[in-house]
Protein backbone atom coordinates (compact mmCIF):
# COMPACT_ATOMS: atom_id res chain seq x y z
CA UNK A 1 0.00 0.00 0.00
CA UNK A 2 3.22 2.17 0.54
CA UNK A 3 3.60 2.36 -3.08
CA UNK A 4 -0.15 3.92 -3.41
CA UNK A 5 0.49 6.33 -0.98
CA UNK A 6 3.38 7.60 -3.04
CA UNK A 7 1.35 8.02 -6.01
CA UNK A 8 -1.01 9.57 -4.35
CA UNK A 9 2.05 12.58 -3.65
CA UNK A 10 3.69 11.66 -7.18
CA UNK A 11 0.47 13.07 -9.05
CA UNK A 12 0.14 16.03 -7.05
CA UNK A 13 4.45 17.22 -7.57
CA UNK A 14 4.06 16.46 -10.92
CA UNK A 15 1.24 17.65 -12.54
CA UNK A 16 -2.13 18.65 -10.41
CA UNK A 17 0.18 20.67 -7.48
CA UNK A 18 0.08 20.45 -3.95
CA UNK A 19 -2.14 23.49 -2.62
CA UNK A 20 -5.74 21.64 -3.45
CA UNK A 21 -7.25 24.42 -5.60
CA UNK A 22 -8.37 23.87 -9.18
CA UNK A 23 -6.41 26.20 -12.19
CA UNK A 24 -8.68 29.25 -13.66
CA UNK A 25 -8.40 30.28 -17.06
CA UNK A 26 -8.84 34.15 -17.49
CA UNK A 27 -11.17 33.24 -20.86
CA UNK A 28 -11.65 29.92 -22.73
CA UNK A 29 -8.88 27.66 -24.18
CA UNK A 30 -8.33 27.37 -27.86
CA UNK A 31 -9.05 23.88 -28.80
CA UNK A 32 -5.61 22.47 -29.05
CA UNK A 33 -4.72 24.21 -25.61
CA UNK A 34 -7.46 22.95 -23.76
CA UNK A 35 -7.26 19.30 -25.36
CA UNK A 36 -2.87 19.41 -24.69
CA UNK A 37 -3.05 20.68 -21.26
CA UNK A 38 -6.18 19.45 -19.52
CA UNK A 39 -7.70 16.64 -21.42
CA UNK A 40 -4.39 14.37 -22.02
CA UNK A 41 -3.63 15.07 -18.53
CA UNK A 42 -6.66 14.61 -17.02
CA UNK A 43 -6.54 17.74 -15.31
CA UNK A 44 -9.99 19.70 -14.47
CA UNK A 45 -10.11 24.09 -14.53
CA UNK A 46 -12.38 26.26 -14.20
CA UNK A 47 -12.86 28.99 -17.06
CA UNK A 48 -14.30 32.13 -16.20
CA UNK A 49 -15.71 35.09 -17.93
CA UNK A 50 -18.08 32.52 -20.28
CA UNK A 51 -20.63 34.73 -20.51
CA UNK A 52 -18.53 37.47 -21.88
CA UNK A 53 -17.21 34.72 -24.70
CA UNK A 54 -20.84 32.97 -25.22
CA UNK A 55 -23.79 35.46 -25.72
CA UNK A 56 -26.14 33.12 -24.29
CA UNK A 57 -29.48 34.50 -23.29
CA UNK A 58 -29.60 32.00 -20.33
CA UNK A 59 -27.13 34.50 -18.63
CA UNK A 60 -29.57 37.33 -18.66
CA UNK A 61 -32.88 35.52 -18.41
CA UNK A 62 -32.59 32.25 -16.46
CA UNK A 63 -32.11 34.16 -13.10
CA UNK A 64 -35.69 35.75 -13.96
CA UNK A 65 -38.00 32.88 -12.92
CA UNK A 66 -40.56 34.70 -14.25
CA UNK A 67 -38.95 33.58 -17.54
CA UNK A 68 -39.05 30.41 -16.74
CA UNK A 69 -42.40 30.15 -15.76
CA UNK A 70 -43.96 31.87 -19.01
CA UNK A 71 -41.29 30.09 -21.22
CA UNK A 72 -41.91 26.53 -19.55
CA UNK A 73 -45.62 27.31 -18.44
CA UNK A 74 -47.11 25.36 -21.02
CA UNK A 75 -44.70 22.96 -21.72
CA UNK A 76 -44.92 18.98 -20.61
CA UNK A 77 -44.04 18.10 -16.58
CA UNK A 78 -40.52 18.06 -15.60
CA UNK A 79 -38.84 15.60 -13.17
CA UNK A 80 -38.70 16.60 -9.94
CA UNK A 81 -36.09 14.70 -7.60
CA UNK A 82 -37.65 14.54 -3.49
CA UNK A 83 -35.94 13.02 -0.28
CA UNK A 84 -36.13 14.34 3.47
CA UNK A 85 -32.84 16.04 3.16
CA UNK A 86 -31.44 16.73 0.25
CA UNK A 87 -29.21 13.79 -0.07
CA UNK A 88 -30.33 11.89 -2.70
CA UNK A 89 -27.80 9.21 -4.60
CA UNK A 90 -26.23 8.99 -1.35
CA UNK A 91 -26.06 6.37 1.37
CA UNK A 92 -28.67 6.32 4.46
CA UNK A 93 -28.45 4.65 7.38
CA UNK A 94 -31.38 2.59 8.76
CA UNK A 95 -32.54 1.04 11.69
CA UNK A 96 -34.54 -2.29 11.71
CA UNK A 97 -37.77 -1.25 13.00
CA UNK A 98 -38.06 -4.04 15.02
CA UNK A 99 -34.78 -5.54 15.50
CA UNK A 100 -32.94 -2.38 15.84
CA UNK A 101 -29.90 -3.74 13.91
CA UNK A 102 -28.15 -0.59 12.04
CA UNK A 103 -27.02 -0.52 8.49
CA UNK A 104 -26.86 1.53 5.29
CA UNK A 105 -28.41 1.59 2.21
CA UNK A 106 -27.86 3.17 -1.32
CA UNK A 107 -30.75 5.72 -1.78
CA UNK A 108 -32.58 7.31 -4.61
CA UNK A 109 -34.84 10.17 -4.40
CA UNK A 110 -38.49 9.69 -5.24
CA UNK A 111 -38.97 10.87 -8.61
CA UNK A 112 -42.25 12.61 -9.79
CA UNK A 113 -43.45 14.59 -12.94
CA UNK A 114 -45.24 18.37 -11.93
CA UNK A 115 -45.76 20.91 -14.32
CA UNK A 116 -42.77 23.26 -13.93
CA UNK A 117 -44.08 25.98 -11.67
CA UNK A 118 -45.43 23.61 -9.22
CA UNK A 119 -41.92 21.56 -8.87
CA UNK A 120 -40.13 25.18 -8.77
CA UNK A 121 -42.53 26.07 -5.97
CA UNK A 122 -41.00 22.69 -4.12
CA UNK A 123 -37.13 23.86 -4.88
CA UNK A 124 -38.47 27.21 -3.45
CA UNK A 125 -40.27 26.06 -0.10
CA UNK A 126 -37.52 23.35 0.51
CA UNK A 127 -36.74 22.51 4.19
CA UNK A 128 -34.50 20.36 5.61
CA UNK A 129 -36.28 17.15 7.81
CA UNK A 130 -39.06 18.35 5.62
CA UNK A 131 -39.07 17.95 1.89
CA UNK A 132 -36.34 19.24 -0.31
CA UNK A 133 -36.54 19.30 -3.71
CA UNK A 134 -34.26 19.68 -6.91
CA UNK A 135 -35.36 20.03 -10.69
CA UNK A 136 -33.00 17.17 -12.41
CA UNK A 137 -32.94 13.86 -14.79
CA UNK A 138 -29.93 11.98 -16.84
CA UNK A 139 -30.21 10.82 -19.97
CA UNK A 140 -30.26 14.60 -21.71
CA UNK A 141 -33.45 16.12 -20.19
CA UNK A 142 -32.17 19.94 -21.53
CA UNK A 143 -32.72 18.30 -25.08
CA UNK A 144 -36.23 16.77 -23.94
CA UNK A 145 -37.88 18.26 -20.97
CA UNK A 146 -36.79 21.67 -21.11
CA UNK A 147 -36.35 21.76 -25.34
CA UNK A 148 -38.08 24.56 -25.38
CA UNK A 149 -35.01 26.77 -23.68
CA UNK A 150 -32.57 25.50 -26.22
CA UNK A 151 -32.75 28.57 -27.96
CA UNK A 152 -30.73 30.06 -24.95
CA UNK A 153 -28.12 28.39 -24.78
CA UNK A 154 -25.67 26.90 -27.85
CA UNK A 155 -26.00 23.60 -29.09
CA UNK A 156 -22.43 22.76 -27.73
CA UNK A 157 -19.33 24.27 -26.33
CA UNK A 158 -17.16 24.56 -29.72
CA UNK A 159 -13.57 24.74 -28.24
CA UNK A 160 -14.86 21.46 -26.39
CA UNK A 161 -15.83 19.72 -29.00
CA UNK A 162 -13.42 20.41 -31.37
CA UNK A 163 -11.14 19.02 -28.86
CA UNK A 164 -12.68 15.80 -27.97
CA UNK A 165 -13.91 15.30 -31.97
CA UNK A 166 -17.62 14.97 -30.99
CA UNK A 167 -20.82 16.81 -30.17
CA UNK A 168 -21.95 16.11 -26.52
CA UNK A 169 -23.58 12.97 -25.90
CA UNK A 170 -25.95 14.88 -23.15
CA UNK A 171 -26.70 17.75 -22.15
CA UNK A 172 -28.77 18.15 -18.65
CA UNK A 173 -30.31 21.15 -16.90
CA UNK A 174 -30.12 21.13 -13.02
CA UNK A 175 -32.23 23.74 -10.54
CA UNK A 176 -31.63 23.82 -7.45
CA UNK A 177 -30.88 25.64 -3.74
CA UNK A 178 -28.27 25.33 -0.95
CA UNK A 179 -30.74 21.81 0.86
CA UNK A 180 -29.14 19.90 -2.18
CA UNK A 181 -26.04 18.12 -1.98
CA UNK A 182 -24.48 15.01 -3.88
CA UNK A 183 -22.20 12.40 -2.38
CA UNK A 184 -18.79 11.20 -3.40
CA UNK A 185 -19.32 9.73 -7.06
CA UNK A 186 -17.53 9.30 -10.23
CA UNK A 187 -19.14 8.78 -13.88
CA UNK A 188 -16.93 8.09 -17.15
CA UNK A 189 -17.63 11.38 -18.89
CA UNK A 190 -16.32 14.60 -20.21
CA UNK A 191 -18.02 16.70 -18.14
CA UNK A 192 -18.31 20.50 -18.50
CA UNK A 193 -20.31 21.99 -15.87
CA UNK A 194 -21.71 25.55 -16.60
CA UNK A 195 -23.12 27.87 -13.60
CA UNK A 196 -25.39 30.13 -15.41
CA UNK A 197 -26.53 31.45 -11.80
CA UNK A 198 -25.79 31.13 -8.28
CA UNK A 199 -22.78 28.67 -7.00
CA UNK A 200 -21.45 25.30 -7.01
CA UNK A 201 -19.07 24.56 -4.50
CA UNK A 202 -16.78 20.65 -5.30
CA UNK A 203 -15.02 18.44 -3.04
CA UNK A 204 -12.34 16.55 -5.66
CA UNK A 205 -10.31 13.88 -5.98
CA UNK A 206 -8.20 12.50 -8.70
CA UNK A 207 -8.64 8.60 -9.75
CA UNK A 208 -5.32 7.79 -8.43
CA UNK A 209 -7.04 8.24 -4.76
CA UNK A 210 -9.85 5.21 -6.00
CA UNK A 211 -8.50 3.37 -2.72
CA UNK A 212 -9.28 6.52 -0.29
CA UNK A 213 -13.18 6.54 -1.17
CA UNK A 214 -13.34 2.70 0.00
CA UNK A 215 -15.90 1.68 -2.68
CA UNK A 216 -18.14 -0.87 -1.47
CA UNK A 217 -21.73 -2.92 -2.61
CA UNK A 218 -24.01 -1.29 -1.03
CA UNK A 219 -28.34 -2.73 -1.26
CA UNK A 220 -30.12 0.09 -3.61
CA UNK A 221 -33.61 1.74 -1.89
CA UNK A 222 -35.60 4.27 -3.09
CA UNK A 223 -38.06 6.95 -1.38
CA UNK A 224 -41.55 7.30 -1.15
CA UNK A 225 -42.93 10.25 -0.81
CA UNK A 226 -46.98 11.09 0.19
CA UNK A 227 -48.97 13.75 1.44
CA UNK A 228 -52.44 13.17 3.15
CA UNK A 229 -53.78 15.92 4.57
CA UNK A 230 -51.51 18.38 4.21
CA UNK A 231 -49.35 15.36 7.03
CA UNK A 232 -46.09 14.89 4.59
CA UNK A 233 -44.20 11.22 5.12
CA UNK A 234 -41.34 9.84 3.24
CA UNK A 235 -40.10 6.02 3.59
CA UNK A 236 -37.49 4.11 2.43
CA UNK A 237 -38.12 0.76 0.72
CA UNK A 238 -35.29 -1.63 -0.36
CA UNK A 239 -35.14 -2.59 -3.94
CA UNK A 240 -36.82 -6.16 -4.84
CA UNK A 241 -35.48 -8.40 -5.73
CA UNK A 242 -32.31 -7.10 -4.42
CA UNK A 243 -29.63 -4.92 -6.41
CA UNK A 244 -26.32 -3.48 -5.21
CA UNK A 245 -24.71 -0.49 -6.00
CA UNK A 246 -20.83 0.39 -6.11
CA UNK A 247 -20.78 3.42 -3.90
CA UNK A 248 -17.72 5.47 -2.08
CA UNK A 249 -18.13 5.05 1.89
CA UNK A 250 -16.65 8.20 3.10
CA UNK A 251 -18.46 11.22 4.45
CA UNK A 252 -16.26 13.91 4.02
CA UNK A 253 -18.12 16.02 6.88
CA UNK A 254 -19.02 13.70 9.24
CA UNK A 255 -20.25 15.67 12.34
CA UNK A 256 -18.95 16.18 15.93
CA UNK A 257 -20.17 12.99 17.47
CA UNK A 258 -18.88 10.90 14.68
CA UNK A 259 -15.79 12.20 13.33
CA UNK A 260 -13.49 9.99 15.39
CA UNK A 261 -15.16 6.80 13.99
CA UNK A 262 -15.24 8.26 11.03
CA UNK A 263 -11.61 8.82 10.80
CA UNK A 264 -11.26 4.98 12.39
CA UNK A 265 -13.14 3.59 9.94
CA UNK A 266 -11.76 5.05 6.49
CA UNK A 267 -8.00 6.60 7.24
CA UNK A 268 -7.16 6.46 3.92
CA UNK A 269 -9.14 9.33 3.15
CA UNK A 270 -8.82 11.32 6.15
CA UNK A 271 -4.96 10.69 6.84
CA UNK A 272 -4.55 11.07 3.20
CA UNK A 273 -3.54 14.20 0.85
CA UNK A 274 -6.10 16.92 1.48
CA UNK A 275 -9.14 16.81 -1.40
CA UNK A 276 -9.11 19.93 -4.36
CA UNK A 277 -11.71 22.15 -3.54
CA UNK A 278 -13.48 24.69 -5.80
CA UNK A 279 -16.48 27.28 -5.87
CA UNK A 280 -17.93 27.59 -9.44
CA UNK A 281 -19.66 30.91 -9.86
CA UNK A 282 -22.21 32.02 -12.47
CA UNK A 283 -20.36 32.27 -15.41
CA UNK A 284 -17.65 29.79 -15.44
CA UNK A 285 -17.57 26.09 -16.64
CA UNK A 286 -15.71 23.80 -14.70
CA UNK A 287 -14.02 20.68 -16.53
CA UNK A 288 -14.03 17.07 -14.86
CA UNK A 289 -12.93 13.85 -16.51
CA UNK A 290 -13.09 10.72 -14.21
CA UNK A 291 -12.33 12.77 -10.87
CA UNK A 292 -14.17 11.55 -7.95
CA UNK A 293 -16.92 14.60 -7.31
CA UNK A 294 -18.80 15.80 -4.31
CA UNK A 295 -21.46 18.70 -5.10
CA UNK A 296 -21.19 19.80 -1.51
CA UNK A 297 -23.88 22.36 -1.52
CA UNK A 298 -25.53 25.27 -4.14
CA UNK A 299 -25.55 28.69 -3.58
CA UNK A 300 -29.14 29.77 -2.35
CA UNK A 301 -29.57 30.99 -6.25
CA UNK A 302 -30.98 28.24 -8.68
CA UNK A 303 -28.56 26.40 -10.45
CA UNK A 304 -28.47 24.63 -14.43
CA UNK A 305 -26.05 22.59 -15.41
CA UNK A 306 -25.25 21.70 -19.35
CA UNK A 307 -24.55 19.50 -18.42
CA UNK A 308 -24.88 23.51 -16.06
CA UNK A 309 -26.21 25.19 -11.01
CA UNK A 310 -29.30 27.77 -9.27
CA UNK A 311 -28.97 27.04 -12.49
CA UNK A 312 -26.17 24.84 -13.98
CA UNK A 313 -25.76 23.37 -17.59
CA UNK A 314 -24.05 20.16 -17.77
CA UNK A 315 -22.70 18.75 -21.46
CA UNK A 316 -21.59 15.46 -21.09
CA UNK A 317 -19.21 14.25 -23.80
CA UNK A 318 -18.34 10.64 -24.79
CA UNK A 319 -15.40 9.96 -22.74
CA UNK A 320 -12.34 8.19 -25.27
CA UNK A 321 -11.68 4.48 -23.38
CA UNK A 322 -7.73 4.79 -23.67
CA UNK A 323 -5.13 3.68 -21.54
CA UNK A 324 -5.40 6.03 -18.85
CA UNK A 325 -8.43 4.24 -18.64
CA UNK A 326 -6.68 0.76 -18.25
CA UNK A 327 -4.53 2.25 -15.94
CA UNK A 328 -7.62 3.24 -13.65
CA UNK A 329 -9.05 -0.14 -14.04
CA UNK A 330 -5.55 -1.63 -13.19
CA UNK A 331 -4.95 0.41 -10.15
CA UNK A 332 -9.00 0.01 -8.70
CA UNK A 333 -8.22 -3.56 -8.85
CA UNK A 334 -5.46 -3.34 -6.83
CA UNK A 335 -6.51 -5.05 -3.20
CA UNK A 336 -5.72 -3.65 0.41
CA UNK A 337 -7.16 -4.86 3.42
CA UNK A 338 -10.23 -2.94 4.63
CA UNK A 339 -10.88 -2.06 8.34
CA UNK A 340 -12.73 -4.65 10.45
CA UNK A 341 -16.27 -3.27 10.00
CA UNK A 342 -19.35 -5.69 9.01
CA UNK A 343 -21.12 -2.71 6.75
CA UNK A 344 -17.80 -2.10 4.50
CA UNK A 345 -17.95 -5.31 1.83
CA UNK A 346 -15.26 -5.04 -0.40
CA UNK A 347 -16.15 -5.17 -4.44
CA UNK A 348 -14.87 -7.95 -6.87
CA UNK A 349 -13.83 -5.11 -9.87
CA UNK A 350 -13.90 -8.35 -12.35
CA UNK A 351 -17.59 -8.54 -12.06
CA UNK A 352 -20.12 -5.67 -10.41
CA UNK A 353 -22.29 -8.03 -9.02
CA UNK A 354 -21.77 -8.88 -5.40
CA UNK A 355 -20.27 -12.48 -4.68
CA UNK A 356 -21.06 -14.99 -2.56
CA UNK A 357 -19.78 -13.47 0.81
CA UNK A 358 -21.08 -10.16 -0.01
CA UNK A 359 -25.03 -12.07 -0.40
CA UNK A 360 -24.49 -13.97 2.44
CA UNK A 361 -23.55 -11.18 4.75
CA UNK A 362 -26.48 -9.13 2.79
CA UNK A 363 -28.56 -11.95 3.62
CA UNK A 364 -27.68 -11.61 7.20
CA UNK A 365 -28.07 -8.06 7.91
CA UNK A 366 -31.18 -7.38 5.57
CA UNK A 367 -32.98 -10.83 6.48
CA UNK A 368 -35.84 -9.39 8.43
CA UNK A 369 -35.57 -5.69 6.13
CA UNK A 370 -35.66 -7.70 2.93
CA UNK A 371 -38.81 -8.92 3.89
CA UNK A 372 -40.69 -5.46 4.56
CA UNK A 373 -42.73 -3.33 1.70
CA UNK A 374 -41.36 -0.23 3.78
CA UNK A 375 -38.53 0.99 6.09
CA UNK A 376 -39.27 4.11 8.17
CA UNK A 377 -36.15 6.39 8.08
CA UNK A 378 -34.86 7.78 11.55
CA UNK A 379 -33.86 10.89 12.64
CA UNK A 380 -30.16 9.20 12.71
CA UNK A 381 -30.56 8.17 9.28
CA UNK A 382 -31.35 12.29 8.08
CA UNK A 383 -28.51 13.08 9.86
CA UNK A 384 -26.36 10.81 7.82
Amino acid sequence: MQEVKKLWDEVRELSLGSNSTIERLESPPTPLQFLRDYVSQNKPCIIKNVSLHHQWPAFSLWPHLSYLSKTLGSSPPVSVHLSPNGRADSLITLTHPRSGEISQCFASAHVERLPFDEALQLVSNSKNGDVVAYLQQQNDCFRDEYSVLGSDCDEHIAWATEALGCYPEAVNLWIGNQLSETSFHKDHYENLYTVVSGQKHFLLLPPTDVHRMYIRQYPAAHYSYSRVNDVERFTLELEEPVRYVPWCSVNPYPSPETRESEMAKFPLYFNGPKPFECTVNAGEILYLLIWFRKAVRNSEVNVVELMQAKHVVSSRYDMQFDIKYAYFNFLQSLHFKAPCDPTLLEIDYEDSRPNASICNSREKLFADASSLNELETTKDSEDV
